[in-house]
């Protein structure tokens, strides 16, 4: 075996652990398979959007962030008495979602958000002031069995009393905005495996 010269093996050391590369492995492999998709989990009150958008969040290895914590008081407050918001109530909190968006976007990572955007006004600002190229993920479910998981809800602020006025208010998503529909009938472990298909 014919011998490697000393400068011929310093440069193979070198390569191997520079910073580019980990014991012969490009740094770039790993960086290319970080998800960056956005998501944001839509859909009336007991449609799933917190439990499904975690799980989602965490098969690809993602940041979930539950929009429900991004109301302030007031609104929460209003909720809690069972009295539905407004344009008006939920513009503030459209707009933090937005900026969640947007610095996700910007710094190239993915992110998951959990937010009714009931109205297409709705998520068009979550678009124009987020990023244009969010995917929506409509949970559709009946109202049957909207309720029935509204009523076994336990330590969440939203009444059950609010979901007629949510169903009310939501316009679903139209064929040009391309979002994802799952019916909530499924198992969640279903519905979140096929959206783990169509992401990746």
């Amino acid at each position: 075996m014919r011998e490697i010269r000393p400068a011929r093996a310093a440069l193979s050391r070198a390569t191997a652990d520079s910073p580019e590369s980990v014991g012969g492995i490009r740094l770039g492999h790993f960086m290319r398979a970080a998800h960056t998709g956005l998501y944001v989990m839509m859909g009336v009150c007991g449609s799933g959007k917190s439990l499904i958008g975690a799980e989602l969040a965490r098969a690809l290895d993602i940041e979930f962030v539950e929009g429900d914590d991004l109301h302030p008081p007031d609104n929460v407050q209003r909720m809690a008495a069972g009295i539905p918001l407004s344009d008006a109530d939920r513009h503030g909190w459209l707009r933090e979602i937005a900026t969640r968006l947007r610095e996700a976007k910007r710094t190239g990572v993915g992110l998951v958000v959990a937010c009714s955007a009931l109205k297409r006004s709705y998520r068009d600002l979550l678009r124009s002031g987020g990023a244009v190229d969010v995917r929506f993920v409509y949970l559709a479910g009946n109202r049957a069995l909207l309720a029935e998981r509204m009523a076994k809800r336990r330590g969440h602020f939203m009444p059950p009393a609010l979901l007629e006025s949510q169903l009310a208010t939501l316009e679903a998503p139209s064929p040009d905005e391309q979002a994802w529909v799952c019916d909530i009938s499924e198992a969640p472990e279903a519905i979140v495996a096929g959206l783990v298909s169509r992401a990746v």
